[in-house]
């Protein structure tokens, strides 16, 4: 396991990442990605498919997913005046028709600008944030604000996708467990989950559950710093119901294991462990930073994709395995062609 005296860096959280072992889109059936398993405790590393999961499940194993939905939160306007053609990437709504936003080129776009997406939808540009947006007002007729957006707006894909966004992708950029509409970006450990292998698993004697994390553009930005005590992560709204707060301490009650799917599902049980390794239903804004070393609490396995070098995903993972057994399975990984980042293979860290 990790060596607890040890002060990481930045540094050790880079490795080469060549374009061409970035998936550029989806496997074709979504159990048909590839999986790699860890075993962190023995540091044995299988090779297997997706639709290979329900053999590592026991009955009474408890699987947690991220039900957030990925809504079209690019959009394409024009400034009213000069028709100058200004991009509007929505990250989080403030309140009713009030939204924080990101917009490109962000040096013509200034308080007072009236930003038309259509005759009759439009925004106006109030306020600058301290990281460089802008906080804007939609003024639209006899809608809904996501009717409007639906509309309007476009599915964004990572920034490392190098393709315009297709229709497929609104499926496909999708988990089958999407429900609450608030994310940027997908939760991309569960985009690898069919309905059949789900009721696989619930032939085992496994149970399953959802909670809720919106995540947001920080998901794809490097840290900076060198020193990780001093990064900040981005607050994102979570939420674990009461139900799935029983579930989960009925779960370690019985000794069984909590697999969480994806590093947005481990922010969240993480934020709200209590004592006793127990949880509470919560809802609110987490900005945990989960990084070497680190005990985790609640989670005993972890399913995710191939990370960024230098990211927080890769940190939090380094941080429930051994960080030098992740680069070694990273390194492997490589070797056999396995795809990295959002429409990539998947990893189980058992």
């Amino acid at each position: 396991m990790i060596e607890k005296k040890k002060k990481w860096k930045l540094a050790d959280f880079d490795y080469p990442l060549p374009e061409k072992y970035i998936a550029q889109y989806p496997a074709k059936r979504r159990d048909q990605s590839k999986l790699m398993v860890i075993h962190k405790d023995s540091g044995e590393i299988e090779h297997k498919t997706f639709s290979n999961l329900p053999d590592y499940f026991k009955k009474n194993d408890l699987l947690i997913t991220n039900n957030t939905k990925v809504f079209p939160a690019r959009l394409y306007a024009n400034k009213d005046r000069t028709e100058a053609k200004v991009e509007v990437f929505l990250l989080r709504e403030l309140e009713n028709d009030l939204w924080e936003v990101m917009v490109r080129p962000a040096r013509k776009v200034r308080i007072g600008n009236k930003l038309m997406f259509t005759k009759n939808v439009y925004c106006d540009v109030i306020d600058n944030t301290i990281s460089g947006g802008r906080v804007v007002r939609f003024e639209y007729e006899n809608e809904d604000i996501y009717e409007v957006i639906d509309k309007v707006g476009i599915s964004p894909l990572p920034p490392y996708i190098k393709r315009e966004s297709e229709p497929k992708d609104k499926v496909r950029y999708q988990t089958i467990f999407a429900e609450e509409r608030g994310a940027v970006a997908a939760p991309t450990a569960g985009l690898h989950f069919t309905e059949g292998l789900i009721k696989r698993l619930h032939k085992k004697g496994a149970k399953t559950a959802n909670t809720t994390l919106h995540i947001g553009l920080g998901t794809f930005r490097p840290v900076q710093v060198e020193d990780l005590n001093r990064h900040q992560m981005d607050s994102e709204y979570f939420e674990v119901s009461p139900d799935t707060a029983m579930l989960i301490n009925e779960t370690k009650k019985k000794r069984k294991k909590v697999f969480a799917v994806g590093t947005s599902t481990v922010r969240s049980l993480e934020t709200v462990a209590v004592s006793g390794f127990q949880v509470s239903p919560k809802r609110g804004w987490t900005d945990k930073f989960i990084y070497p070393p680190y005990d985790f609490k609640m989670v005993d396995a972890m399913i995710t994709n191939f990370h960024q070098p230098k990211s927080t995903l890769l940190m939090m993972i380094s941080a429930f395995a051994d960080r030098d057994l992740i680069m070694k399975a990273y390194r492997e990984a490589k070797k056999n062609n396995y795809r990295f980042l959002s429409y990539g293979d998947a990893m189980l860290i058992i």
